[in-house]
């Protein structure tokens, strides 16, 4: 599937870069700065359009990896707070670089009620800034920085949260959520 990050004429935001050139940079981090459209291919054979979400609250949160602990704690924490983020006028999209069969598989294993996206060129993360460099097992790996985006109904960044630490802050985002 194809996937894009059309701008409909408009040019990036100060703060945002599109060139993916380096992997450490921080492309997306301007708050109250609109967010450039993207699309990418989404479980349930949907295509998540960023464009398609006008007028809702969007939580986009990037993980590292399908089926590891720290992600799946995360993703059920979402699910478990799912109904809460949705009476709140809020859509979740998880994003790795995990292939959609993956994404399949683990949201079928763990009643994910969210869409899971499948950003396998780094796209959409080259988009947000979430690739850096990681120390594994002594080697430097390139790899997601787990992070949380809220952008509001009128796709305007206004808050984000890098290097997360799983425990509570799914709260902390639906807390935020519920102030737009």
């Amino acid at each position: 599937m194809s996937r894009s990050l059309a701008n409909d004429g408009l040019t990036a935001p100060r703060g945002f870069a599109d060139n993916g050139s380096n992997p450490t940079t921080r492309s997306c981090r301007v708050p109250d700065s609109k967010i450039p459209y993207f699309s990418l291919p989404a479980t349930g054979g949907h295509t998540f359009q960023l464009a398609a979400q006008a007028g809702k609250i969007v939580v986009i949160y990037f993980y590292p990896k399908d089926s590891t602990p720290g992600c799946t704690t995360e993703g059920q924490q979402f699910r478990d707070l799912h109904a809460e983020f949705s009476a709140a006028g809020a859509v979740i999209l998880g994003i790795s670089r995990d292939s959609l069969k993956s994404h399949e598989n683990f949201k079928a294993k763990q009643a994910f009620p969210f869409e899971l996206g499948a950003d396998t060129d780094e796209t959409v993360c080259n988009l947000f800034g979430v690739i850096k460099m990681k120390n594994m097992y002594g080697k430097q790996v390139r790899g997601i920085e787990r992070s949380t985006f809220v952008i509001d109904n009128a796709g305007v960044l206004r808050r984000e949260w890098r290097g997360v630490k799983v425990p509570g802050h799914v709260q902390e985002v639906l807390d935020f959520v519920k102030t737009l």
